[in-house]
């Protein structure tokens, strides 16, 4: 499955799962209930399963996107959305492992070992992606002051644009990062998504 088509599967599934957990446990007690509270527990079940698939697919996803990132031509993206993307694929490798293990299916495989390596693929994945946010933010603040430098050198003798670099600079930095970051959704919205800790999202 693409990824357009597990996400919002991924997150229906998911609020049906809780909804369903939500009402087991407000009439789990009243009499007459019990069949239905079997149903929901049931459904419940069914939709955690459906989950795990959908993350399998999400792995499948996030192989696909790192073999299509080694041909970004420029070095540190395509390094940084590559060992993402892998990296991604790992801790969905290690949650399907993990999924193994509390079905039953596979009893014997160590759950610490494997939730640990799972931790670290995540916070990894998420170090290499706010450094590749930060590496396009620094490369668009690089270009947007020169060219502000550009301007001001038709207005400015050097005397005096030195001056008013000393006394704007760190202010016109901070508004040229507002100007960037307003101008880029994707690029803010993909660096509000990582500060977040979200790597269920594709990544590119």
């Amino acid at each position: 499955p693409t990824s357009a088509a597990v996400t919002p599967l991924s997150g229906l599934t998911s609020a049906t799962q809780y909804t369903c957990m939500l009402l087991s446990y407000l009439i789990e007690h009243k009499a007459g209930k019990e069949k239905l509270v079997m149903k929901l527990k049931q459904l419940e079940s069914n939709m955690s399963s459906g989950r795990k698939m959908f993350r399998l697919g999400n792995m499948v996803h996030a192989l696909v996107a790192a073999k299509r990132t080694t041909q970004l031509p420029d070095v540190v993206p395509r390094f940084c959305l590559t060992a993402s993307n892998l990296t991604r694929a790992l801790y969905f490798i290690c949650d399907a492992v993990l999924w193994l293990k509390s079905t039953g299916l596979q009893p014997d495989i160590d759950k610490m070992k494997w939730q640990n390596r799972a931790t670290k693929c995540y916070y990894l994945s998420l170090l290499i992606n706010l450094a590749r946010d930060w590496y396009e933010i620094s490369w668009r603040l690089e270009q947007a002051i020169r060219k502000e430098n550009t301007k001001e050198n038709s207005f400015w003798d050097k005397h005096s644009q030195e001056l008013h670099h000393v006394k704007c600079d760190g202010l016109r930095s901070y508004l040229l990062l507002f100007q960037i970051l307003k101008r880029n959704p994707p690029l803010l919205l993909d660096l509000v998504k990582n500060l977040q800790g979200n790597i269920d999202v594709p990544m590119f």
